[in-house]
């Protein structure tokens, strides 16, 4: 038997046969791959609060201004990065409990922080069960105020944000369908869309509150599958509560130096610590419309909210009041507005498309005495207005695009609401290059 003759039967032997002897349970297992390359190429007009070395727009930064009067932050900046190619695997296997099964897993070069850019980041990761009118999934996905099938179409990643509650969340979320209607009702945390607190950005605010953050969805949608009309509308509503801090420190003795014989000797202050639980909660709501037709789409989505930073909008709480016996800390939620818009047509080669959102800083409904721990405490309000161009041939696109973003920065009054402001803006020219597979 020569040496070809030899390698086949050595393939027969460990791969063909027990692909042949699994069984049809067994056979049911796979996992599809697909996803994307993308390189981003960008050019602001002047410096960004952003996230990833610019990739992540949120909204031009505050005038910083030199002795002379300069605003340094009034320079423009360039950048091309690929870190959002993308890899997705879908899974399929039999059937468990009565309900057809599936998985998903995808992952981005987005990396967790900014030192971390270019690493492989989990971006979904979760299992479903599927019944005839039910549907429960377990992992990593969406926020449910990232509506999946009404979200704005922009070229740029930040898809809409900061007008766009953007995030995902470890979370259990149940659907139950009536027909054209649905109920979803999730519970979640936080990991890496997180809040911010007295020790910075971090998941320990909402896992210390030992309860879940609650959402409630209710979406009505129709389809015509002769016509290619759809009619998608939506409300919901979110609860959230944050445990900011597991203790207080006051200075029971201040501290001090004295002089001795021409020595200097120094005493820490004296303090105390107390084990506290205060919290701060907040209420979100949202709604949401889609029309699409043969020829075009158009989305609209308004949201009302409090601790809206985890969802990289406008918005967080702040300290509203301190006791001075024992440091405990009362806080008040910020009030976040926004709207956002969003048209396109639905050619299969050529698509053109405007965003459009506005975003308002509300304060809060108590006196603010302490720190914000907020994002944009002193700003207004945001808007932007965003044209694209989206041209496709085969698995490959090209996808021009402008965003033309304005922060209104001023001082924050008594109630976090801010006044005296000044209009700041940046244009942002944008070139998206995919390449699907």
């Amino acid at each position: 038997m020569n040496n070809m003759n030899i390698k086949k039967l050595i393939f027969v032997v460990v791969i063909i046969l027990p692909l042949l002897s699994l069984s049809q349970e067994e056979k049911k297992f796979g996992i599809k791959f697909s996803g994307f390359v993308k390189t981003d190429v960008f050019f602001d007009s002047r410096q960004t609060t952003d996230v990833r070395e610019g990739h992540f727009l949120l909204f031009p930064a505050n005038e910083i201004l030199d002795v002379n009067g300069d605003d340094i932050n009034a320079k423009s900046k360039f950048n091309i990065l690929s870190i959002q190619t993308r890899l997705r695997g879908k899974i399929t296997g039999p059937d468990a409990f009565g309900a057809k099964t599936s998985g998903l897993i995808e992952g981005a070069f987005f990396g967790n922080i900014g030192t971390d850019i270019n690493g492989f980041r989990l971006r979904h990761a979760f299992v479903k069960l599927n019944w005839t009118n039910t549907e429960l999934l377990v992992g990593q996905f969406w926020h449910p105020m990232f509506v999946t099938s009404c979200f704005p179409g922009t070229v740029s990643f930040n898809t809409g944000t900061p007008f766009q509650p953007f995030s995902r969340n470890p979370q259990i979320r149940l659907t139950q369908k009536f027909g054209n209607f649905k109920i979803i009702a999730t519970a979640l945390e936080q990991i890496d869309f997180v809040s911010t607190g007295p020790e910075g950005k971090s998941p320990k605010y909402l896992i210390n509150s030992s309860v879940p953050e609650f959402n409630l969805r209710f979406e009505y949608n129709s389809k015509n599958q002769e016509t290619g009309k759809e009619v998608l509308f939506g409300v919901g509503g979110n609860y959230k509560m944050l445990t900011p801090r597991l203790s207080s420190e006051v200075i029971v003795t201040p501290a001090t130096d004295s002089v001795v014989n021409d020595v200097v000797k120094h005493y820490d202050a004296v303090t105390k610590k107390y084990k506290t639980d205060r919290t701060v909660s907040g209420l979100s709501g949202m709604a949401y419309f889609k029309y699409k037709s043969k020829d075009v789409t158009f989305k609209l989505e308004g949201v009302y909210g409090q601790l809206m930073y985890s969802m990289t909008m406008l918005g967080g709480y702040a300290v509203h009041d301190r006791d001075s016996v024992n440091g405990f800390q009362d806080y008040t939620p910020i009030n976040t507005l926004s709207v956002w818009t969003d048209i396109h047509t639905n050619g299969k080669k050529c698509q053109f498309g405007l965003f459009g959102g506005y975003s308002k800083n509300l304060g809060s409904d108590e006196k603010i005495t302490g720190k914000y721990y907020s994002r944009g405490s002193n700003i207004a309000y945001l808007y932007r207005i965003s044209p694209r161009l989206i041209i496709n041939s085969g698995k490959f696109r090209i996808a021009p695009e402008i965003e033309y973003t304005v922060a209104a920065y001023g001082t924050p009054d008594e109630k976090g609401v801010v006044k005296d402001y000044k209009e700041i803006g940046n244009f942002r020219f944008l070139v998206g290059v995919f390449y699907f597979f």
